[in-house]
Order: C-alpha cells, then structure tokens, then sequence
C-alpha cells in the first residue's frame, strides 16, 4: 500500500506564492507519474500538472507560465510551485501517483492523498 501526504496549502493574496509537497511511502512499490489536482466547489476535479519517473511534464493550459511541477524521485516527492496565484486558483489540490507493486508490475494502480485547501484572496 502506498500512502501519500501533502503539505503545503494555506491562504494567499492573488500575485503570491505557494509551494505543494507530497511525499509518497510505502514497501515493495515503484512510482511510475505523479501529479497535481485540483476540485473547486461545485466543480469537477481537474488535471493540473503531471510529471514521469523521467521527468516529462504536462499542465493544464490554465497554469501553464505559472506552475512548475517537479520531482525527486529518490524521495518519492513530487513539488508544485505555484506563482501569480489567482482567485481561481482557489480549490483543493489533491496529490496523485501511479504506480506498481514489485510483485506484479503489469497493474497500475492509482493512488491520492487527502487532499489540502489552497485559498487565493483577491
């Protein structure tokens, strides 16, 4: 089993910064991408920012030029730094990571954590 923990949500004036960590643990696995989402009230959850165990990444085009995803994967910890935070950045982010059990390589599973709020203030 995998566990994933966020840190890093918080309030904000529109124009700051944030930066997410999420740090994944667990025996007997291997990550395969990690990744960013997010679910504002009333709304469907969204893709924000994804990243391979090779370093490719992919954003969704309402934060491209803002948000920068990152990864090490020696810790297993995937970062999304956030700049020029807007109102409608406001939801919460949800840590994602894809990945296989050493016993059984050819099934991905999917994995989250608790999610944690980001609030941007205009």
């Amino acid at each position: 089993q995998v566990q994933l923990v966020e840190s890093g949500g918080g309030l904000v004036q529109a124009g700051e910064s944030l930066r997410l960590s999420c740090a994944a643990s667990g025996s007997a696995f291997s990550i395969n991408a990690m990744g960013w989402y997010r679910q504002a009230p009333g709304k469907q959850r969204e893709l924000v920012a994804v990243v391979t165990s090779g370093g490719s990444t992919n954003y969704a085009d309402s934060v491209k030029g803002r948000f920068t995803i990152s990864r090490d994967n020696a810790k297993n910890t995937v970062y999304l730094q956030m700049n020029s935070l807007k109102a409608e950045d406001t939801a919460v982010y949800y840590c994602n990571a894809k990945g296989v059990r050493d016993s059984d390589v050819t099934i991905e599973y999917d994995y989250w954590g608790q999610g944690t709020q980001v609030t941007v203030s205009s």
